[in-house]
């Protein structure tokens, strides 16, 4: 499988970017953008699959774990994807070493070798001092829960070794073009996975009057969190308005909302008929409106002619944390709900808190006992409640009802004990 691993890439065509496709679908989508050509970044596909990388006609390509796998895949099992990253690792950071300031990781979460291996391969670069920026997708509903989830926990894991994260639903795709066919619905997945790449990397490799350099990109990057980009072109009277309103509201990328956003960055490119000054103030004033007065924009102005009479604007806002993004939201709450079987169930809850007795079995201080009796009871009924699904919280919540009730039990033990201890005197 030598022929599988080309590090030697002459000095004038090595980029300081790099996208890397990391399993099936992260391989899918930069076969894509390296058709499409994106300027000045080099492509690189991981793969455990090695009839997939034989296929691909990017030329810098890395079998993953070709012993643990003997280039069949992973089976749809993150660990294994996970351990043959681990096996390649001298080659993933062999192929990064070459100046490499910022890479893209992309990854279809949910199977075997995109989930476990992006991680993998997002840490080796963090600790590489690149700046690591991860885009990853979540399955479409119909591939099965046992996809998704796998997808969000590897987002979760994802999450800890990249300065930046951003998450694309599948399932917006099939919500705006459900009468695609399959083989199309996937590639417009890749489109969307391209856009992301592309808008980001060109920021940098396409120059203009204003440039957004390298350093700003860095700035706004760094250590940021989940981030959420969009970008969008528009022609005509009002086309400065009309694209950055379409680069917020990309549905394709979860509905932006920049509201709360540390940092944004701004790039506005124009063709033939070049931008204005009050084209950009437009522009500017429609983020700051969006935003807020709290986060810091940067901004700049690129010139491509392929564009002729349109402008296109691509905008990335960083510094959201993952419960920005509603699938994540959701699958923390399900994880974080209070297990009842721990805190026993609420008839026994209740029982066990108002059976206090002496030693004789007779009920004691009954006065002291009425006292706590409505905080007992609010916790009572709030656990039936959520058994029965009615009230759905996060552990915070659910661990302080606990404890109250904890404390309640503990005090009434408490006062038993005082009360039975007089009666021995």
């Amino acid at each position: 499988m030598d022929e599988l691993i080309n590090f030697e890439l002459p000095v004038n065509r090595s980029s300081i970017i790099k996208v890397i496709g990391v399993g099936g679908g992260g391989s899918n989508a930069v076969n894509h953008m390296y058709h499409l050509g994106i300027k000045d970044v080099n492509f690189v596909i991981c793969n455990t699959d090695a009839q997939a990388l034989s296929n691909s006609p990017v030329p810098l390509r890395v079998q993953l774990g070709a012993s643990l796998t003997e280039g069949r895949g992973a089976g749809n099992k993150p660990d294994v994807g996970k351990q043959a990253a681990i096996e390649s690792l001298d080659e993933i950071k062999d192929a990064l070493s070459a100046n490499t300031r910022m890479v893209f990781i992309t990854a279809g979460m949910g199977g075997g070798t995109g989930t476990g291996a992006a991680p993998i391969i997002a840490k080796a670069s963090k600790d590489m001092g690149i700046l690591t920026v991860g885009i990853v997708t979540i399955p479409f509903k119909n591939e099965g829960p046992r996809r998704i989830t796998q997808a969000l926990d590897g987002i979760a894991e994802m999450e800890n070794y990249v300065d930046s994260l951003l998450v694309i639903n599948n399932e917006k795709i099939r919500e705006m073009y459900g009468d695609l066919k399959v083989s199309e619905a996937f590639s417009k997945a890749d489109d969307v996975l391209a856009i992301a790449a592309k808008g980001i990397a060109e920021i940098i490799t396409v120059h203009g009057f204003i440039n957004v350099d390298f350093a700003d990109v860095h700035t706004v990057m760094s250590n940021s969190g989940v981030a959420i980009m969009g970008s969008a072109t528009a022609e005509g009277e009002n086309r400065a308005i009309q694209a950055i309103q379409n680069a917020i509201t990309s549905p394709l990328l979860n509905d932006n909302d920049i509201k709360g956003a540390r940092n944004i960055l701004v790039n506005i490119t124009s063709g033939s008929e070049e931008v204005t000054m009050d084209e950009i103030g437009q522009i500017i004033d429609f983020v700051q409106e969006c935003s807020g007065v709290n986060a810091d924009l940067i901004w700049g102005n690129g010139i491509d002619s392929a564009l002729g009479r349109k402008i296109c604007v691509t905008i990335i806002a960083t510094g959201f944390a993952s419960n920005s993004i509603p699938e994540v939201y959701a699958r923390k709450r399900e994880i974080n709900r209070v297990n009842l079987s721990e805190a026993g169930t609420p008839s026994n809850v209740s029982k066990s808190v108002f059976e206090v007795k002496d030693k004789s079995g007779q009920e004691k201080a009954p006065g002291n006992q009425r006292a706590l009796e409505f905080e007992v009871t609010s916790s009572d009924k709030w656990l039936h409640e959520v058994s029965k699904g009615k009230s759905q919280v996060d552990m915070n919540r659910a661990s302080q009802r606990v404890n109250m009730i904890k404390k309640a039990q503990e005090r009434m033990k408490e006062i038993a004990g005082t009360s039975s201890n007089a009666g021995d005197i």
